[in-house]
């Protein structure tokens, strides 16, 4: 039986339906990306799954075993806890089997009770705490939260003190460690760096369950995922495979399906004028013909399938108002504190025309201040950059604060470019998708998605010859992703780049930029390229290109419990590898005597037979004497 079973699940609100008769299989240890546009449904999806809310019709069976998990169920409520506490109390079932260990062994100890029953209690508890984790819960609490980004200076600070951003990466942590074993993570990379990143892939690559992910951090489900569900046009289709087995397989899907189809539409033209033709001659006998091809044209018409157009997405182009000097941007020596906090010193940068910059760096390293310096809107403690000749820059704010949230969106931008008529507005505003009433939508109401559409429009609109751009793809889904890709694949300007989106760094970056404390490091290629140098140099200085692996510093009790039931197994092994020694001794001793008998000397396939044994003997003899010198050392 499948880990999760779907069928007929229909979704309909007052205003619109989301989903109509969609049925899937999710198997164990199934690792699922869930993609679509953004609105389709996923989320609601995912609520119904998990229970939140009920489905028009249609069922969700999941298999006896399954214990679903997801972020909500992992909400931080006491705002007093400490971080690192928080997340132990995943394992309070844990805790729970450590008192009554001790409460045995105390029991033990005072001789309270019928000592052999302790003793058996006792045993089975330390085994049953070994197998549910019991020796390294502590440690991969601690890497859990190294991993995800936290400090370990910030382990103490209470979970009310948490950024939004914080407490997510908190929550997902709750559930990664959670007993769960179907996991339904939405957008779970969501503020993370991409050494973080790099840690979540890792530990869900070797989970030992079923998962289904929505995401449009593409590179993350090639990294991850082995089968693809996706939600469009109200239905669902399964690919098995990464999100780029998905892309190649639909491109392959959608051009059959559009050859069958005009194929048959050439067919029915055909047949139906045969029967025009038939019908004018207008004798009985072609009267029966026209009636027999029309059939043919109806039954085909029947099975006829109509390829679903695409989804509509944003179309965009950057065209520069005017080319920039071969020098674009030098930075020499910039450096910045914030409240006695050191971001970083020595920043030497230098960007020329045409190329494609991107700047990486874990969370809170100041890649945001560099920008913000870069346009004026904050102050460099030290150091100074120059732009280049007829240089235009373009700034695409992550935290769009270039917006007025009391606008409209047509106002937004009809009162940046003023001399723009209305139908050019409202044309380039339907480019991306604000069309009808949506162009009068105020911004205050509008999601982060359309927010950055509207962002991008201004943009666009500029010309500007080099663009900063911090973040650009976070709240688009994968097909505006991919629009924005092949925009900047043609803009013929500058680009310095601030994203954790490894799929478009690798589809854009000329070279990457890792910013530090102490400076900017270069490598001359995309994401691929980076990350492979990054692996080479940590393996050089014998390290590890990963997040922090688990240190597992055991409790000292369960420790020695441990080792004392390894050394009681190994002078177990030992004494029997003895025992085996011995045993063989005696059978070669006797197989000596019979071969040296004159009975044996006179009969040669005897002996042939003997000598043979005698041999095997020997052989298994010089095993258990390397088995027994092994666990002698």
């Amino acid at each position: 039986m499948p880990a999760l079973s779907v069928r007929n699940l229909t979704m309909t609100f007052i205003e619109r339906n989301l989903f109509t008769d969609i049925s899937f299989d999710i198997e164990e240890k199934d690792k699922v990306g869930f993609i679509g546009a953004n609105g389709v449904g996923k989320t609601t999806l995912f609520k119904i799954l998990n229970g939140e809310i009920s489905p028009t019709s249609g069922t969700v069976v999941f298999e006896k075993n399954a214990r679903v998990g997801y972020m909500e169920q992992h909400a931080c409520n006491n705002p007093r806890t400490d971080i690192y506490s928080e997340l132990l109390s995943v394992f309070d079932y844990l805790k729970d089997i450590e008192n009554e260990i001790n409460s045995v062994t105390n029991a033990i100890d005072a001789q309270n009770g019928n000592l052999e029953q302790l003793v058996e209690r006792q045993t089975h508890l330390i085994e049953k705490y070994e197998m549910l984790g019991g020796l390294t819960y502590k440690s991969r609490t601690r890497s859990a939260l190294l991993g995800l980004g936290f400090k370990e200076p910030e382990f103490e600070m209470p979970v009310g003190n948490l950024s939004g951003g914080q407490r997510s990466k908190l929550c997902l942590a709750k559930l990664l460690l959670s007993q769960s074993n179907m996991l339904l993570l939405d957008e779970p990379t969501n503020h993370l760096d991409i050494n973080s990143v790099n840690w979540l892939e890792e530990f869900l690559k070797d989970f030992n369950g079923s998962m289904i992910i929505i995401s449009h951090d593409r590179y993350f489900l090639d990294r991850v995922t082995n089968k693809t569900i996706e939600l469009e046009h109200n239905r669902i289709m399964c690919y098995k495979g990464s999100y780029t087995d998905f892309i190649k397989k639909k491109e392959a899907y959608n051009e059959s399906l559009k050859n069958k189809y005009e194929n048959d539409i050439k067919e029915i033209k055909r047949i139906e004028s045969i029967v025009e033709q038939q019908r004018r001659w207008g004798r009985e006998r072609n009267f029966i013909t026209a009636e027999s091809k029309q059939k043919a044209a109806d039954r085909i018409k029947s099975q006829l399938v109509t390829p679903n157009s695409e989804l509509e997405t944003m179309r965009m182009h950057f065209k520069p108002k005017c080319e920039s000097g071969n020098d674009v941007l030098i930075c020499r020596g910039l450096s910045k504190s914030f409240d006695g906090k050191h971001l970083f010193s020595n920043v030497d940068i230098h960007i020329r025309k045409g190329e494609r910059v991107f700047i990486l760096g874990g969370n809170g390293c100041g890649k945001t201040t560099l920008f913000k310096i870069l346009t004026g809107k904050c102050p460099q403690d030290k150091g100074e950059y120059d732009y280049g000749a007829n240089v235009l820059t373009g700034y695409f704010d992550q935290m769009q604060q270039n917006l007025d949230l009391s606008k409209t969106a047509i106002d937004e931008i009809w009162d940046e470019f003023p001399n723009m008529t209305q139908t050019e507005v409202r044309s380039a505003m339907a480019s991306f998708l604000f069309k009808g009433e949506d162009v009068f939508k105020p911004l205050s109401k509008m999601s982060g998605g359309e927010r950055a559409r509207i962002s991008l429009l201004k943009l666009m609109l500029k010309g500007s010859n080099f663009l900063l751009l911090d973040e650009p793809t976070n709240h688009l889904d994968a097909s505006s992703r991919e629009e924005l890709e092949n925009t900047l694949n043609d803009y013929s300007g500058t680009l310095l780049i601030i994203s954790h989106d490894r799929y478009f760094i690798n589809k854009l970056a000329d070279r990457v930029l890792v910013l530090t404390q102490d400076g900017v490091k270069e490598y001359l290629g995309n994401y691929d390229y980076y990350a492979e140098h990054i692996k080479n140099e940590a393996s050089e200085k014998g390290t590890q290109f990963s997040a922090v692996k688990n240190e597992k510093p055991l409790n000292d009790y369960f420790l020695q419990k441990q080792k004392q039931s390894e050394e009681r197994k190994r002078k177990t092994k030992l004494k029997k590898a003895e025992e085996e020694i011995e045993r063989l001794d005696a059978e070669i001793e006797r197989t000596q005597a019979l071969l040296s008998s004159d009975e044996v000397a006179a009969d040669y396939e005897k002996l042939i037979e003997l000598t043979k044994l005698l041999e095997k003997l020997q052989q298994e003899q010089e095993v258990q004497y390397q088995i027994w010198e092994k666990l002698s050392d």
